[in-house]
């Protein structure tokens, strides 16, 4: 059952990595600038913030924005392979997107990053269709008791 609200896989990918780089630089932004701003002497505490926010937000941005873009590459891979759309295709996609962005640092790390994606993304797949039930279950119209003849 393809999803018929979403775009085809290449535009989908650049989307994700604009979401994910916007996401980052926001994020980026109020956590270095609250940094810069506590870690600055009191008269400078501003200007501070500003230079922390210049220096460190655009590498969160790119982090994130990396991170979405490969995810996304990987699961319009997975996807495109197994035929399929289901909740495993993020799994899958996470374990690798994880190994991959982690394989500089070896073996080893590859392995664990895998892994560690993988689970993180079993947990948000998990809750969301825990979640998606539950609703599902709360909308669902009451039963009505048969009429005794």
């Amino acid at each position: 059952m393809a999803d018929q609200g979403r775009d085809p896989c290449p535009i989908v990918i650049i989307n994700d990595f604009g979401g994910a780089f916007a996401m980052g630089i926001v994020g980026g932004t109020i956590w270095h600038g609250i940094k810069g701003f506590r870690n600055s002497p009191l008269g400078e505490r501003r200007a501070g913030a500003f230079s922390a926010i210049r220096m460190r937000a655009p590498v969160v941005g790119g982090n994130f924005g990396t991170w979405g873009g490969v995810f996304s590459t990987m699961d319009c891979t997975v996807k495109a392979i197994r035929r399929k759309e289901d909740p495993f295709n993020s799994i899958i996609a996470g374990f690798m997107t994880g190994g991959a962005l982690a394989f500089r640092g070896g073996w080893r790390y590859a392995r664990n990053g895998a892994i560690s994606c993988g689970l993180l993304l079993a947990v948000i797949e998990g809750v969301g269709i825990a979640v998606g039930r539950y609703f599902a279950a709360a909308q669902a119209p009451p039963m009505q008791a048969p009429m005794a003849a």
